[in-house]
């Protein structure tokens, strides 16, 4: 099953509050993401049936390891292609909002080339 951006957002949205609160439900997404719950229910399902995502007894959502290397990967494209932007002089709010819009759609490519470039500008910063 290929993943629209939405499960893309979902999935990282899962990803961040894991790292963030440890145990995360439906209602912790649709907070974070601002989504009303019933898109989170139904998104949820749909990422359950895809193999992306493990919902407990006790209403706990867990990434499978198919949904946590594709939250892994957005997080990542978000998180370089945010700082990217701030480095270039970008205000802090636009560049994370440009990178959220990006990150769906950049190629690996093209990103990994972003990626070295900001590593590189980084490290001059740090020199200076």
């Amino acid at each position: 099953m290929a993943l629209q951006e939405s499960g893309e957002m979902y999935l990282e949205a899962i990803y961040v509050l894991s790292k963030t609160k440890g145990f995360v439900r439906s209602v912790d997404v649709s907070e974070f993401r601002n989504y009303s719950k019933p898109s989170v229910s139904r998104a949820i399902g749909i990422l359950q049936d895809g193999g992306y995502v493990v919902m407990g007894r006790d209403g706990g959502l867990t990434l499978t390891e198919a949904g946590r290397e594709i939250a892994e990967k957005i997080y990542d494209r978000h998180t370089t292609m945010t700082k990217f932007f701030a480095l270039l002089g970008v205000d802090e709010t636009i560049a994370e909002e440009d990178a959220c819009r990006i990150e769906h759609s950049i190629s690996d490519e093209s990103f990994f080339a972003l990626k070295n470039h900001t590593m590189r500008l980084e490290a001059e910063m740090k020199q200076k």
